[in-house]
């Protein structure tokens, strides 16, 4: 989803409550946040969580971003002395949860910081100070007294190569930073309502877990072993106490559902340089909308061993730019070595800049890969400044033409084997011809559309398919607005030609084409019959597609004496 209209005021809120016998949360609940990273345009804002567990020995798990920091550090020393923090265990070094660390450590020098042993790494870096330190792997347990033992549990790529898991048997709290999470900000502390976050909860999970699944997968293998879980204590959005079973369940199918594509595709990215793991989230999110598997490894960490057999099984390979030098640098090249000598040309690969100031150029790899035979599957994206959300748009959609390209053959057999009844029976469902046009800040979409009926009365509303690996589909969740563009009969041509057209990732789709603004903001095609002026109010998921329903809000007819355009079809297994 992009970029959401920028509200002018914030609001900041921290509330603590105790979730478990001698175990505090303290949320900090961002409530306008309207935008986070790349993936999410937040329609709830959402939450920053901090757990204290009390035993002989005190632990803070995790802290806050660096806006609360007022706020998060007046509520954390008005619960506990500084002093008494024995341990400050790190989940993953974000900075959204560990925004703060520097603070903490400052007020508790004597803390040991506790975390996996690329988190310790990445902390070095981002506080510039000696600290105490015990790096943990997995199944490593720390005794914190009266019963709390916490045991740790190895979860790489859930969402960074550093994240750890952490479960006190005594209270049975699993406390999972990014995973089992949702940007869902609400005065509840837990998942008391099922139905309300449900739709934040799938949407966090594709964006930020789905191009992990093998991660997940394994992640909830090691939590299985841990024996009963009460409470899922997240990094974002409430607690996971009366869903457990079922929210739990709901990421291993999707993630099986994942790792049972036939095309991989592997991401290379370097945490913690420019926007690299951005970038790569984006396109990977791109890339797993088409039904296609992602596996993203960090450059800066790799084992070459397992980059070797990555790109053996990918069809795929897209890669963000290192830095030229540094610590991280080194073992990139490496990296990047192995990978050229693993690719085949029956692979296809992308190429991004991370955008860090001290890039590798991706040129000269370029032309290995094309040397190789390898096809280039979106043009060099090149990152010179902050990206924005149009950018990140692009790079959404280079991912998606990457997975289209390596599924087309797929497409055309599907396309191919229809059922001789069923399928022409199908097609015998006519349609009209519409587009669907949309505009949010920077970011523009369009889409033919057939699949569009009325569906209520009071209100007015209608409901549209809209194909899962369609660009515009990350503009039509529940608050978007759009307009839809009824085309005329006889005079539909040139427009339904000119946005069939298959356009390289971030172009206009409106050059050439005379249009006009809503009072929502979308364009209005000025040569169509009938336009409405909508608002999404909710969307049902499907195999392939999402039923969106919105409601009409305005809408105006050119020619009264026209008619709509037609679509009539075949067979019902492709458009």
């Amino acid at each position: 989803m992009v970029v959401l209209t920028e509200r002018v005021q914030r609001r900041l809120t921290v509330e603590k409550v105790e979730i478990a016998p001698d175990t505090t949360a303290i949320r900090c609940l961002d409530w306008d946040r309207d935008r986070f990273d790349i993936e999410f345009g937040l329609k709830n804002g959402t939450t920053y969580n901090s757990f204290i567990i009390r035993g002989e020995k005190t632990a803070l798990v995790d802290t806050s971003h660096e806006k609360f920091r007022q706020q998060y550090m007046d509520t954390l020393t008005g619960e506990i002395d500084p002093k008494q923090i024995d341990y400050l265990i790190i989940s993953h070094t974000e900075p959204d949860h560990s925004g703060l660390v520097k603070d903490v450590l400052a007020l508790a020098p004597q803390a040991i910081v506790v975390g996996a042993k690329v988190a310790i790494q990445f902390l070095e870096n981002l506080i510039h100070q000696p600290f105490e330190r015990l790096i943990v792997k997995n199944g490593d347990k720390l005794d914190l007294g009266n019963g709390h033992i916490i045991e740790f549990v190895s979860a790489p790529n859930l969402h960074w190569p550093d994240t750890i898991f952490s479960y006190d048997s005594k209270t049975q709290v699993l406390f999972t930073c990014d995973a089992f999470g949702m940007h869902y900000c609400s005065d509840s502390t837990y998942d008391d309502d099922l139905a309300a976050v449900a739709e934040d909860y799938h949407f966090y999970y594709e964006c930020l877990m789905a191009p992990n699944a093998r991660s997940v997968l394994s992640a909830m293998k090691r939590m299985a072993e841990l024996g009963e879980i009460g409470t899922v204590a997240t990094g974002h959005g409430p607690l996971l106490r009366y869903n457990v079973v079922e929210l739990t369940g709901r990421y291993k199918k999707w993630s099986q559902e994942q790792t049972k594509a036939e095309t991989t595709v592997a991401v290379f990215y370097t945490s913690d340089y420019g926007f690299s793991d951005r970038l790569s989230q984006a396109i990977a999110h791109g890339i797993t909308k088409t039904g296609v598997a992602v596996e993203m490894m960090d450059l800066r960490i790799a084992d070459l061993q397992e980059v070797r057999e990555l790109v053996g099984t990918a069809a795929g390979i897209v890669i963000c730019s290192p830095p030229s030098t540094g610590a991280a640098a080194a073992n990139a090249e490496a990296a990047i070595n192995t990978i050229l000598v693993a690719a085949n040309n029956k692979q296809s690969f992308g190429l991004c800049e991370s955008g860090g100031g001290d890039d590798s150029s991706i040129y000269p790899l370029r032309n290995k890969f094309k040397e190789l035979g390898l096809k280039e599957a979106f043009p060099n994206i090149l990152i010179k400044e902050t990206p924005t959300e149009a950018i990140y748009q692009l790079c959404d959609e280079a991912g998606t033409d990457l997975g289209q390209w390596l599924t087309r053959d797929k497409a055309v057999k599907q396309m191919k084997s229809l059922d001789s009844d069923v399928d022409k029976a199908l097609g015998r469902i006519s349609g009209g011809l519409y587009i669907i046009t949309a505009q949010k800040g920077d970011v523009s979409g369009a889409m033919l559309a057939s699949w569009v009926t009325q569906a209520s009365f009071k209100p007015l509303g209608l409901t549209i398919a809209v194909a899962k690996d369609r660009a515009i589909e990350s503009m039509m969740h529940a608050g978007d607005k759009f307009v839809l563009n009824v085309l005329e009969e006889g005079n539909y041509q040139t427009l339904m030609r000119h946005f069939l057209k298959r356009f390289q990732p971030g172009a206009d789709r409106f050059a050439g084409v005379k249009t006009q603004p809503a009072t929502n903001g979308s364009p209005i095609l000025t040569d169509s019959l009938a336009y409405m002026e909508c608002e999404v109010v909710s969307r049902m998921e499907l195999s392939d597609h999402h039923i969106v329903y919105a409601t009409v809000d305005n809408g105006r007819v050119s020619n009264p004496d026209a008619l709509p355009a037609v679509h009539h079809r075949k067979v019902g297994n492709h458009y």
